[in-house]
């Protein structure tokens, strides 16, 4: 790929540019899946129509490009917390990516949440550590409004059981989670902490959302998130059901080619924005 794609980045040097994956296509899909696990991605790639071409990348990361019900689409595996996120996600924008789908596994803070439900965050607080690097913490994470609202129709579509609210994008798997860690180091604020964002009625602990949905909107791009409860933390249940795994994944390639859709009537209208009338 020619490091020079993004007019805005003429003149830089190699070294300011970074690291450019030439394994992976020249150009991106417009829609892309954002797995964390590079093993997800050719899970994603067997529920589309046949013939997707699987990308090994470096670093371990994998990639996918086909379509889903004729719709093109693509899937990147973003590895796991912000700085990996962030790499992938701006490698994308410069070969042509404009709507990202996080999908993943995630552990649930709510009473009424069920292991292997989803779970599609509309906005996510910032503990990701990364996206405070590029805008004052007071900037919000949010999702775009067409995307989630395209996610809550496939889950609709698929009759899968769904919830919709904020997150909690965490740079840590376990304190920054509130779980106590090695040898049993728990700090002493984490209880408070747990039950400070229940009470604000945050949904779930994950990783990854708040970088794609704050990195998304800085570059102009559109981004949501979808993700399978994997934990629930109030009761102590852990269960990674495959089934689990393949409904968000299923979710977020429906999402796909609703908005593939709703974007063809966009531009068929002359409008900017998708609305229920449209």
């Amino acid at each position: 790929m020619n490091k020079q794609i993004e007019e805005a980045r003429r003149g830089l040097s190699a070294s300011e540019l970074g690291h450019v994956d030439e394994a992976a296509p020249e150009r991106a899909p417009g829609y892309v899946l954002l797995p964390g696990d590079p093993n997800r991605v050719p899970k994603m790639a067997a529920q589309w129509d046949g013939g997707a071409k699987l990308y090994t990348l470096s670093r371990g990361l994998t990639a996918a490009v086909g379509t889903y019900h004729g719709a093109e689409i693509g899937a990147w595996s973003t590895g796991v917390g912000g700085p990996s996120t962030e790499c992938t996600l701006t490698d994308l924008a410069a070969r042509g990516a404009h709507t990202f789908i996080r999908v993943g596994t995630t552990g649930a803070i709510q009473e009424d949440i069920r292991i292997g439900d989803i779970i599609i965050n509309d906005s996510n607080v910032r503990l990701d550590g990364t996206s405070r690097l590029y805008v004052r913490d007071e900037y919000p994470a949010v999702s775009s409004y067409e995307v989630v609202l395209a996610l809550v129709q496939a889950c609709e579509n698929l009759g899968l059981r769904y919830h919709v609210g904020t997150g909690c994008t965490c740079a840590s798997f376990y304190t920054g989670q509130c779980r106590t860690t090695y040898g049993g180091y728990r700090p002493s604020w984490l209880d408070a902490e747990f039950e400070d964002l229940r009470r604000a009625g945050v949904l779930n602990f994950e990783m990854e959302g708040a970088t794609v949905t704050t990195l998304s909107r800085v570059f102009g791009k559109r981004a949501a998130m979808c993700a399978s409860v994997v934990a629930q933390r109030i009761t102590g249940e852990w269960d990674e059901t495959p089934q689990g795994e393949y409904n968000a994944c299923l979710a977020g390639a429906e999402a796909v080619r609703i908005l593939t859709e709703w974007d063809r009537k966009k531009a068929e209208q002359g409008k900017k924005y998708y609305f229920p009338g449209l």
